[in-house]
């Protein structure tokens, strides 16, 4: 068995190990880029150690108000959503894939424009299932301490305060943001194959590291107002917040409100920090994915080897 013959399912746990292993590294990041992104300019009813005029001074707020522990916010419900996306991303992808290449008579590679179909599809799958996990997470992440609840409870809360509906918030950004993993991984695999072959080499995990940084930069800089307006629509106000908060009525109103009140560059606060996170992120998904994958097909051998015994 090598990687090119190891099936859907395996290539899905591969990508979900690589996922959580870059996660786990980035995760401060991560929550500093939502914080950012739910802070409206001239905001008052935000303490001074509670806005974050960058990432490291975001990180040296939490440190001092919440300990390193505040840095981790949310970290079970993100690895589970993590694990949870990126194994049925993969094994969609896998499988589409596969069943492409199954059915075409050429030889030839796939064309971009076939990678990015199959990226938007397999992105939306995988958002219908995955969705409720991002809003129980960017509420764990953005609530103050003394509102936080754990993982169940806050479903719970949803449940409670708006339904089933509510685990779904942000739903219509997220299948638009479907174009953001087409695009990173329609233009990993054509990047992939243009340096491969000026360097004439295999797929090193540095290769892998640079290739996979360059696409999601890609990626990020053409959806992040996106990205901004789902993190915002399934924000939840603190108590403090709520009577001089206005709920979001949907993407279009979220860029719209922002525009009036932080101008243009609004759509884009935080975009450095996301960058740093999902360039680094996704870089070491790459890496690590191919990594894992060789361990995959290594444990499937050996699954096989007993079983024919």
């Amino acid at each position: 068995m090598s990687k090119e013959t190891l099936p859907p399912f395996g290539h899905a746990v591969a990508g979900a190990a690589g996922a959580m292993f870059a996660l786990a590294v980035v995760y401060p990041l991560d929550i500093i880029k939502t914080r950012i992104q739910v802070q409206a300019k001239n905001d008052k009813t935000l303490a001074m150690d509670e806005h974050y005029s960058s990432a490291l001074d975001g990180i040296l707020k939490i440190v001092q108000k919440e300990g390193l522990g505040g840095l981790y916010t949310g970290l079970g419900g993100s690895l589970i959503g993590t694990a949870t996306t990126n194994f049925t991303y993969f094994y969609f992808y896998s499988l589409l894939r596969d069943l492409y290449n199954k059915r075409r008579q050429s030889t030839a590679t796939p064309s971009t424009s076939f990678e990015l179909l199959l990226g938007a599809a397999a992105g939306a799958l995988t958002t219908l299932v995955t969705t409720p996990v991002s809003v129980i997470t960017t509420r764990q992440q953005t609530l103050p301490a003394n509102e936080r609840e754990k993982l169940l409870k806050t479903f719970q809360s949803v449940l409670e305060e708006e339904g089933m509906a509510g685990l779904w918030r942000g739903i219509r950004p997220s299948l638009v943001l479907c174009v953001n993993p087409a695009i990173t991984y329609g233009s990993f695999e054509r990047i992939k194959d243009i340096v491969l072959g000026l360097l004439k080499t295999s797929l090193s995990p540095a290769i892998a590291f640079w290739v996979g940084a360059l696409s999601k930069t890609l990626a990020t800089v053409v959806t992040y107002p996106y990205i901004m307006a789902k993190v915002r629509l399934q924000w939840k106000p603190s108590k403090d917040m709520k009577e001089h908060t206005v709920a979001y009525r949907g993407a279009l109103d979220v860029l719209g409100r922002v525009l009036k009140t932080d101008g243009v560059f609004g759509w884009y606060k935080g975009m450095s920090t996301q960058i740093t996170k999902a360039v680094l992120s996704q870089a070491l998904l790459f890496m690590m994915k191919d990594i894992f994958t060789k361990y995959t097909v290594v444990l499937y051998v050996l699954i096989r080897a007993h079983r024919i015994k």
